[in-house]
């Protein structure tokens, strides 16, 4: 049986040719094989070589704060082109990721895609396929006949085509074929096998390899350490060593960012809820807690960044942790989805899904929900997530979201009602408005389009957006407040703080006062 060469991370850079397309395996740091990427950064700087690769990252580029993954390569001539779902944001405080940098001063060709179509663009690579056709996309960034996906103005080439099938538009993204697959595990053994135990999800490792490995590439796994070969249990295996080219062991490899090892996120224990703190009192939680009574028991929710993710801690205060099941379009089924660091992982999960499997399920609409977050939303209903002219370094990209709304039966956007210097508080069951923001984010149109409010009615899809005032619900009349906090002036304090055209429905209510106070509320889930 072939063992399977260990190599330090220098040497499994000289592994890469130049020009090559390499795909990279990460969520952030989940699952991020940082030491290799560190490793081709530092033969770069001593060689000149590997130059002008294309990196392909499908859910994540490196960590939330540039410190891991895609920066240790952000260096012009290493880099030539980045295809990401979702790249470093970094702190709005501090100095830009390096990528970031780099795509802004169009240094380097740069596009941002969905997740789970990168994830499918590889397994057709794999198959032979020319690449997939879905209607992931349409109406948005990523269709040609906006920005297909190009970040900066270096970038002209069209990846994306428009085409028509039996009287229906679609977004045809062409298949990747990849040089060199890096990936990241738990356990090699030394025949290259790989378990993934201490993994918070496999993301995309298998399809990934597969696409390189069958298109005559090299795939180079990072793990923890090496077992005697033929030692793992082979239902275990979760990438076979006949796939693996090349082994670097980094004992010290993250879990996930800024997170060494929890038991509790790979699913080998279970800790008790009550390690989840609550979350802080303010205008956020309000418009969480609004967003949770969106929901009913027993159903399946899908869950994005930003505030809506802190609905899985409104429904543990409230002791209903298990009533609904969580899916996270890195793999986690179950448990509670973590905020912050350990965003992507969930705390006992019940299952572990492989994040292009979790993507069939969520481009399929088998699930109830999603409750999602925004930037800016337009009087067509229309959310931008993903741009922030200006300032393009504080947003981490499309991810999984244009995937997830694509045919989600019901969707919840979570956000502020504007932006800036603001000083709004909830008090004694009502909300207080002392200052408000001087930046609307409810506006005429948004500045790029992530999720499409007319191609959302013509697919009879309800949306309904939360925030700290009010509450409104994409109508075919247009968008229309349904309900107003309690101590705001709807003329005042949402009519004439939108730059967008609201409509107000006959029959608009007032906000429950219970979620204005922060004593557990009397009740949670919607009354259907």
């Amino acid at each position: 049986m072939r063992k399977v060469p260990v190599l330090s991370a220098l040497d499994a850079a000289a592994l890469i040719p130049d020009e090559s397309v390499v795909s990279v395996s990460s969520s952030s740091a989940l699952g991020c094989p940082d030491f290799v990427l560190k490793g081709i950064g530092e033969r770069f700087t001593e060689t000149g070589s590997p130059r002008n690769l294309t990196t392909v990252h499908p859910i994540a580029a490196g960590d939330m704060y540039g410190v891991a993954g895609v920066d240790h390569v952000a260096v012009p001539g290493l880099l030539r082109r980045i295809i990401a779902g979702s790249y470093p944001s970094g702190p709005s405080s501090a100095e830009p990721p390096l990528i970031w940098q780099l795509i802004e001063q169009d240094a380097i060709e740069a596009y941002n895609l969905p997740s789970g179509v990168l994830f499918q663009m590889h397994r057709a690579g794999a198959t032979g396929q020319p690449g997939v056709l879905t209607e992931v996309g349409l109406d948005t960034f990523a269709d040609p006949r906006h920005d297909g996906g190009r970040m900066n103005d270096r970038t002209t080439g069209d990846l994306v085509e428009v085409e028509e099938r039996d009287g229906k538009e679609w977004l045809f993204y062409p298949a990747v074929r990849p040089d060199v697959a890096i990936i990241r595990a738990t356990t090699a053994d030394e025949w290259g096998n790989l378990t993934f135990e201490d993994e918070g999800s496999t993301l995309g490792a298998l399809d990934q390899a597969y696409a390189a490995h069958n298109h005559g590439g090299i795939v180079i796994a990072q793990v923890k350490r090496l077992a005697a070969g033929g030692s793992l249990p082979p239902q275990q295996v979760r990438v076979p060593g006949i796939l693996v080219d090349a082994l670097v062991i980094h004992e010290d490899q993250l879990q996930t960012t800024q997170t060494a090892y929890d038991p509790a996120i790979s699913g080998q224990i279970r800790r008790p809820l009550d390690v989840i703190g609550p979350a802080p009192w303010g205008v956020e939680k309000v418009i969480a807690r609004r967003a949770a009574a969106e929901l009913a028991p027993d159903e399946i929710v899908n869950l994005g960044f930003g505030i809506s993710a802190l609905v899985p801690r409104i429904l543990v205060e409230q002791g209903h942790a298990d009533a609904v099941t969580w899916v996270i379009e890195q793999g986690a089924v179950g448990g509670t989805p973590l905020t912050g660091f350990a965003f992507g992982c969930a705390l006992d999960p019940q299952a572990l899904m492989p994040s292009i499997d979790q993507f069939t399920l969520l481009q399929g609409g088998g699930f109830d929900q999603a409750l999602l977050s925004f930037l800016e939303i337009d009087e067509q209903g229309s959310v931008n997530v993903h741009h922030l002219p200006g300032r393009r370094h504080v947003t981490a990209g499309v991810g999984g979201f244009a995937d997830i709304t694509s045919h989600a039966k019901s969707i919840v956007f979570s956000g502020n009602f504007t932006a800036g210097r603001r000083e709004i508080s909830a008090e004694d069951g009502r909300l207080v408005i002392a200052r408000d923001g001087t930046v609307p984010k409810l506006v005429e149109r948004v500045s790029a389009v992530t999720f499409s409010g007319p191609r959302a009615l013509a697919n009879g899809q309800q949306v309904r957006y939360v925030t700290e005032r009010c509450v409104l619900e994409l109508r075919p009349e247009g968008m229309t407040v349904i309900e107003v906090a309690p101590g705001a002036d709807l003329q005042r304090d949402v009519l004439d703080q939108a730059a967008g055209k609201l409509r107000v429905a006959d029959d608009v209510r007032e906000m429950d006062s219970h979620l204005f106070r922060p004593e557990p509320l009397p009740t949670i889930f919607r009354k259907d």
